[in-house]
């Protein structure tokens, strides 16, 4: 099976976390899927219009990897009033599939209390929501992968790759864009 990963997007969304991730990913070869919450075109928090793969309505989760939710004002909002967004990010968790979170949207894995007992950082100022909190930019713990903000994108996104694809597809990765 091809490794698949869900990247929905939501008005509102942090362009440079979105668009690093599913750069990067698919430069190693990932199938970075983005989907549309409420149709196939969203707005980031800076104004930026973008055309996503899918409409999140479309999507079957069956055959993803994983799940990479973006943070972002309002975008980790609107994500957490998506309640197909919180099944599906839930469902991964508990059935061991990859679920990353980076900016303010860990705050989705901890109201699902997937942070309780796991290390991961979040973006400064929400760090109370965790469990156990880390000052780290980014942090995995089993099959959940947490980061602080946009200048921590390309070093999340390469973490993401080492988990799917190993350390040395990551490596590869990390020199090819010079990182």
């Amino acid at each position: 099976m091809a490794v698949k990963v869900l990247i929905p997007l939501v008005d509102g969304f942090e362009e440079i976390e979105a668009f690093a991730v599913v750069d990067i990913l698919r430069r190693a070869g990932i199938e970075a899927v983005t989907a549309g919450v409420s149709g196939n075109i969203v707005t980031g928090a800076h104004n930026i219009r973008a055309s996503t793969d899918a409409r999140m309505l479309d999507i079957q989760p069956d055959g993803f990897s994983g799940i990479v939710l973006p943070g972002g004002s309002p975008g980790t909002e609107n994500l957490m009033r998506s309640e197909r967004i919180v099944r599906i990010t839930d469902d991964f968790a508990k059935q061991g599939k990859l679920v990353a979170a980076i900016c303010a949207a860990p705050r989705i894995l901890a109201k699902l209390g997937h942070l309780k007992e796991r290390k991961a950082t979040v973006y400064p100022g929400y760090e109370k929501e965790l469990g156990k909190p880390r000052n780290d930019a980014v942090v995995a713990d089993g099959n959940i992968i947490t980061s602080q903000g946009p200048g921590t994108a390309v070093p999340f996104a390469l973490k993401i790759v080492e988990q799917l694809m190993g350390k040395p597809k990551a490596l590869q990765i990390k020199q090819d864009i010079v990182a």
